[in-house]
């Protein structure tokens, strides 16, 4: 496994990854043909905003960053203690990101493994997450990882 340190983000980090995870999660939407591009960065913008009222300092949410032993960014997490859903007993990974530099060298796994055992530690004792379906790489980490579908949704453009 991939050797990293993972802490929690400080306010400027969190601020730096806010904007960046706003535009990323708005082209992700435009490219899953969900949102139309001229609205995509308002929209998560807003959804962003409902889930973090409190911006960095909401209750229950984690940002954490994960760097290798020289101190270069290797990835970050959000996490939730609690389910979107209401799942009892359940986190949610609402972000889980290896920056382009490092991907394919194991991070990806250990960043799971990381936010697995911060949860763990906060006595939570299942996750959750959402994937798109396209996402190849991360749906087999995932199941190889050990989670399972429980829910998923389709779609069939009819144009």
């Amino acid at each position: 496994m991939a050797e990293m340190v993972v802490r929690q983000m400080t306010q400027t980090e969190f601020d730096d990854w806010r904007s960046r995870a706003i535009k990323v999660y708005a082209e992700e939407q435009v490219a899953a043909g969900n949102w139309a591009a001229g609205e995509a960065e308002r929209l998560a913008a807003e959804g962003h905003d409902a889930l973090l009222p409190d911006g960095f300092d909401t209750p229950g949410m984690l940002f954490l960053l994960a760097h290798d032993p020289d101190g270069n960014r290797v990835g970050i997490l959000w996490l939730s203690l609690t389910h979107p859903r209401g799942v009892p007993d359940c986190g949610f990974i609402y972000d889980i990101e290896v920056d382009e530099a490092y991907r394919g060298a194991g991070y990806g796994r250990a960043l799971l493994t990381a936010a697995e055992n911060e949860l763990r530690s906060r006595g939570v004792r299942s996750l959750g997450l959402n994937v798109f379906g396209d996402n190849t790489p991360a749906v087999r980490l995932y199941e190889s990882s050990g989670y399972r579908v429980v829910t998923q949704q389709m779609v069939k453009p009819l144009d």
